[in-house]
């Protein structure tokens, strides 16, 4: 068995995690499919006990600090709902384009489904202290302003940065105080 440092072992305890698409294909395009993991994160909050630190959402991935009680099984349950929210969407409208890109990118043993949206994995790394919460909610927040899409991170729409300037945010996020 491969070790890895990619692993969920503490519950309760925040981690940073990546969600991508197969083959870093823009679905995030459209507020239907953005909306499908906010609702996510949402239902997550009300219902199996899952804190959200600080979220962002680019057209092709997205960036997280959560923590719950079972917190793999949450994201399992994250990464499984959207991708099956996201998909019939796509096939719904007709995208045919991305659909056609999301069966070439499934992976060989994936023999249940015909098409895939994740890659696989979302890497968690644990935060250890607040200076690691801080580190990682400035990443997260940066990440629209560092590839040049706002000025500041709270005008990202898609992100908790206007949670944690004061501003009303697309859903609720629970804020850290790091000071």
């Amino acid at each position: 068995m491969a070790r890895t440092r990619y692993k969920i072992k503490q519950n309760h305890i925040p981690y940073f995690q990546t969600g991508t698409i197969v083959g870093w294909l823009p679905i995030f395009t459209r507020v239907e499919t953005v909306q499908i993991l906010l609702d996510s994160f949402q239902w997550l909050r009300e219902n199996k006990q899952f804190e959200l630190y600080g979220y962002v959402i680019l057209e092709n991935h997205l960036h997280f600090v959560s923590s719950s009680p079972e917190h793999s099984k949450a994201i399992q349950m994250f990464k499984s709902y959207t991708a099956r929210q996201i998909i019939d969407y796509l096939i719904e409208k007709n995208v045919h384009k991305i659909l056609q890109q999301l069966s070439y990118y499934k992976l060989k043993h994936k023999v249940q489904s015909r098409y895939q949206l994740w890659q696989e994995g979302s890497h968690p790394e644990e935060i250890i202290n607040a200076d690691m919460m801080r580190q990682k909610l400035d990443y997260i927040h940066n990440n629209p302003v560092k590839r040049g899409y706002v000025n500041k991170p709270e005008h990202w729409r898609y992100s908790s940065a206007s949670n944690y300037a004061g501003q009303a945010g697309l859903i609720d996020v629970s804020i850290l105080d790091l000071t």
